[in-house]
This record gives C-alpha cells, sequence and structure tokens, in this order.
C-alpha cells in the first residue's frame, strides 16, 4: 500500500519540521549535483534556515561565478524593457551591490571556520589551498619586515660602537694631556731650588777671564778677579748649604 499525499503546508511541531528541512535539504543538494552532472548544467543552488543559517551547492563553477553570471543576465533582460536611468535600475545596483556584500560576509565567516556545513569536501580542499597560500604570504611579509627591522638595529649598534670607541679615544687624550700638565706642575713646584742654577765658581772664573783684561799684569787681574767672585763665591756656598 503506498503512501498518501503530504499536504503541502507549514509543519507546526518544531522538531518534525527540523527533520523534514534536514531530509529535504539533503535530497534537494543530491538532485542539484544529479542534474548538474547529468546534463552538464552550471547549478547554482541557496538555502536559508529558519534561523538563518546558509546552505549552497554549486558546479565546479564556483558560485561567485554563476552569481555573476546571473546578474548580468537579469541586468541586461530588464534593460531591454526598462528605459535607461529609470528608477528599476538603481534597484538592480542595490540588488547586486547587497548581494556582494552577503558573498563577501559569508566568505569572511567561512575563512574564520563557521558555517562549513555546506560545503562539501572539493571546497573545503578548495578553502584550505587558498588559506595555505595566504599564510605563506603573510609568513613572507613578516619574515621580510623582521628581516628589515634587524638590519635597521645592526646600522643602530654599528653607529653607537662607532659613537663609543670616538669617545674612548677623546678620554684617553684627555686623560694623557692632564697627565702631562700634572707632572709638569710637579715639576715645577716640587722640582730643584733656582739657586741650583747658579754658575759654579769655575765657571764664573772661565767666564771672568775671559772678559778685558788683556794687557794687564797678571797679578793685578788675579786680585782683582779674586774681589769679584768672594761674595758670588760666598753666596753660592751659603745657599747650598756649605
Amino acid at each position: 500500500m503506498g503512501r498518501g499525499r503530504v499536504q503541502l503546508k507549514r509543519i507546526e511541531n518544531k522538531i518534525n519540521r527540523q527533520v523534514t528541512f534536514s531530509k529535504r535539504r539533503g535530497g534537494l543538494l543530491k538532485k542539484a549535483h544529479e542534474i548538474s552532472v547529468l546534463c552538464d548544467a552550471e547549478v547554482a543552488l541557496i538555502v536559508f534556515s529558519t534561523k538563518g543559517k546558509l546552505f549552497e551547492y554549486s558546479t565546479d563553477s564556483s558560485m561567485e561565478k554563476i552569481l555573476d553570471r546571473y546578474e548580468q543576465y537579469s541586468i541586461a533582460e530588464r534593460q531591454l524593457v526598462e528605459e535607461p536611468g529609470s528608477q528599476g535600475n538603481w534597484s538592480l545596483e542595490y540588488s547586486k551591490l547587497r548581494a556582494k556584500i552577503e558573498l563577501l560576509q559569508r566568505n569572511q565567516r567561512r575563512f574564520m571556520g563557521e558555517d562549513l556545513d555546506s560545503l562539501s569536501p572539493k571546497d573545503l580542499q578548495n578553502m584550505e589551498q587558498q588559506l595555505d597560500v595566504s599564510l605563506k604570504n603573510i609568513r613572507s611579509r613578516k619574515n621580510q619586515l623582521m628581516y628589515e627591522s634587524i638590519s635597521e638595529l645592526q646600522k643602530k649598534e654599528r653607529a653607537i660602537q662607532e659613537q663609543n670607541n670616538l669617545l674612548a679615544k677623546q678620554i684617553k687624550e684627555k686623560e694623557k694631556t692632564m697627565a702631562q700638565q700634572a707632572q709638569w706642575e710637579q715639576q715645577i713646584h716640587h722640582g730643584p731650588n733656582a739657586s741650583a742654577y747658579l754658575l759654579s765658581p769655575h765657571e764664573l772664573t772661565t767666564l771672568n777671564m775671559g772678559g778685558n783684561y788683556q794687557g794687564e799684569p797678571t797679578e793685578v787681574r788675579r786680585n782683582e778677579l779674586d774681589l769679584t767672585l768672594e761674595p758670588i763665591y760666598t753666596c753660592h756656598l751659603g745657599c747650598f748649604g756649605a
């Protein structure tokens, strides 16, 4: 005995409605896949549940290409009916932009790991490949920025090292100059007495003997020389503590 005809109306029981939705959704996705394979057709199926959850199916040409093709076809068909610049064209443009925004939001949620139930294994594989490429680009950019940052830090380190070497050299030269100045001052204050630099009697005798005594008797020159040397010689011996 066959099943009776099901009356098409809203199922009031929430649990039965959810079960029916899951079964019919699976059958609908299966039929969409069969018609795309058997008839070589491009199929795009979009289903929103009562909670706003999205379920979709598309052939290998991807959902985005099919939607773009649909929008172009719809715009071209409506432009034949409506005049250019009419309010209908603005409505179509608004619908087109809104569809693109919803598509971008859905892709964003999927890349964040959400709303993946309606994706086939092939769609998941394609998304995984896109994420791998994105991660490679991100790592490459990150490594480039890190390398540039390290190079900049190395340049700053070399500049600081050169400044330190220059300052160290200036400090050494300053210390050397101060040491020489201190040694010179010490020699001035604590060196030999100025009286030590007086000429000895022998030196004075030699100098005086070279004076204007030519032509005079030797005895007269000796007496005058003794008179001249006596006070100097006496002072010289007294200064040295003789």
